[in-house]
Parts: structure tokens; sequence; C-alpha cells
């Protein structure tokens, strides 16, 4: 895929990250949007610390993982 991507030309390599980046932003925005309803719902402040909380734990996790597959 990343050979693909690298082929392409620089405008439509710029449109893709654009469009993937949207994409990720999107769904994210989604994920902690239903978190924030069920997650403490009377609660905002609570539930925006442990959604980050939460975040860090799995941006920690993952960074792990990917150290361990290099």
């Amino acid at each position: 895929m990343l050979y693909r991507i690298k082929k392409l030309k620089p405008i439509k390599q710029a449109l893709f990250v654009l469009l993937i980046g949207l994409s990720v932003v999107s769904f994210w925005r989604g994920a902690w949007g239903i978190m924030d309803t069920y997650l403490f719902p009377n609660n905002y402040e609570l539930s925006s610390w442990v959604s980050i909380l939460i975040g860090l734990i799995i941006l920690y996790v993952t960074h792990y993982w990917t150290k361990e597959l290099a």
C-alpha cells in the first residue's frame, strides 16, 4: 500500500493524506462523543478526564507494541 502511495503525484498524495486525516479525526470525534454520552453523562469534566486518560493509555500501549515489533 505504501508503495502505491509513493507512486502517486504529490497533489494526489496530499489529497490522500488529507482524506485519511479527516477520516481518523471524524472517527475519534464520534467515538469520544459517544463516550461523553455514556461515560459519566452527568459530569462532563470527569468524563473528559477519563477520556483523556483512556486515550493516553491506548497511545502508550500501542507505542510499546510497535517498539516490540520493530
